[in-house]
């Protein structure tokens, strides 16, 4: 490969020009060098990931760290921001599993894996349908045109997430709220280093509180159960934990709420297909998971030692970009990309990740998706959209891709 001059190095990240597919430029590299270089916000050279195969394997290789706190681990901060952030940055970042390689991180994952069983999620199921319903009641409510995010595609599954964890309801609205501010990136940085310290600070009293007593029948007294009986992590690390699962386990599902929802009224085809064969919502799911990868940018790694791929060499201590976007429309992979097929059986993608860092809460992701799908296409057969699909306000400038209001009516 010829050596890129740094001034020919393409600016990451790269805007879209249609909401619903992925930066043109992506095809375009990836057609030439599904690895190759990038500028970070903050001036850092990374090597951006787009091709399929490539990510696959990077994503499974043991020479890539997920340290987030590593110096050349890539982010999307400008420098100025990046130093006004770090207040931010280290309580976002406190230990957990997705901070962690090797051992440690396999240590933290196995003791979490029960919990998001697939016999753990369906006995979860009548809840979910519960709070699911909960939402389809708000939402036929409230005056037209109503908002979707408002009264389903956020809140679902911030209570869910919630209820799980055993986070109190009073406190339930608060998360919600400082998770949205975290993910932002117009939220200014005093702003979200109060979301930041309000949700740790909040967390961290819910914890301290169930290792004080018995442990409570949810996921972190079911943690600290079983770290009493083997020791994994430490106080700080059970927080941390608890941090993690509550931002991921609320943003992403929420998005893809609000994205999977616009798709279907936006295409009426496609929900009737879904509407005559509830058969085929599963492979509905895992089709709009890969069109829309709405952690488009992640995961992000650091090489530790020297590695070659897709005929260039990442050296040690350099940033990896992997673009899951751009790896689940990759052509050599899933034929015609930019169509919607929910008979594609599009199961390898990656918008949950690959390899030991995959997502661990992939299993309630999707039973939370079809269960909201399924009960709004039955419960509101006449559910619209109350603006084109087009001019509805989408989060270009959010760390989660989606969509900030959906009015619809019916």
């Amino acid at each position: 490969m010829t050596e890129m001059l740094d001034h020919d190095v393409p600016a990451f990240p790269m805007a879209r020009a249609c909401p619903m597919h992925p930066p043109a430029e992506y095809r375009e590299i990836r057609g030439q060098e599904p690895v190759s270089r990038v500028r970070m916000p903050d001036g850092q050279l990374a090597w951006l990931v787009t091709g399929h195969e490539p990510a696959r394997r990077l994503l499974a290789d043991p020479r890539v760290s997920a340290d987030r706190l590593h110096p050349a681990f890539p982010g999307r901060l400008t420098a100025e921001q990046r130093t006004a952030s770090e207040r931010v940055r280290r309580l976002t970042t406190r230990r957990s599993m997705i901070h962690l390689d090797g051992a440690d991180h396999g240590a933290h994952r196995r003791i979490l894996t029960g919990e998001f069983s697939l016999r753990r999620i369906a006995a979860m199921r009548p809840r979910i349908q519960e709070i699911v319903d909960r939402g389809v009641d708000a939402l036929l409510a409230a005056p037209r045109p109503s908002d979707l995010v408002e009264h389903v595609s956020q809140p679902v599954p911030s209570l869910v997430i919630c209820e799980l964890l055993g986070v109190p309801h009073e406190e339930r609205y608060d998360f919600h709220t400082w998770a949205n501010k975290l993910i932002s990136r117009t939220v200014s940085m005093p702003e979200r280093a109060a979301a930041s310290e309000a949700l740790n600070d909040c967390l961290e009293t819910l914890v301290t509180e169930k290792e004080r007593g018995e442990p409570s029948d949810d996921l972190i007294g079911r943690l600290i159960a079983r770290n009493r009986e083997t020791p994994v992590m430490n106080h700080d690390e059970i927080v941390g934990t608890a941090v993690m699962l509550l931002i991921a386990g609320h943003q992403t599902t929420a998005n893809m709420i609000s994205l999977g929802l616009v798709t279907l009224l936006a295409n009426p085809d496609l929900k009737a297909q879904v509407t005559a064969d509830a058969s085929l919502l599963p492979g509905a799911v895992e089709e709009m998971l890969r069109y829309f990868s709405v952690v488009e940018n992640a995961p992000a790694r650091v090489a530790t030692e020297d590695i070659e791929i897709g005929g260039v060499t990442i050296r040690k201590d350099e940033g990896i970009v992997v673009s899951s976007l751009a790896a689940d429309w990759d052509e050599e992979v899933f034929e015609h990309p930019d169509r919607l097929d929910f008979r594609r059986g599009a199961r390898h993608h990656v918008a949950f990740g690959y390899g030991v860092h995959q997502c661990l809460g992939q299993n309630l992701a999707r039973v939370e998706l079809e269960m909201v799908f399924e009960t709004l296409l039955r419960r509101v057969p006449d559910l619209a959209l109350a603006v084109p699909a087009e001019d509805l306000s989408y989060k270009d400038d959010a760390g989660i891709y989606g969509i900030y209001q959906v009015p619809v009516t019916f």
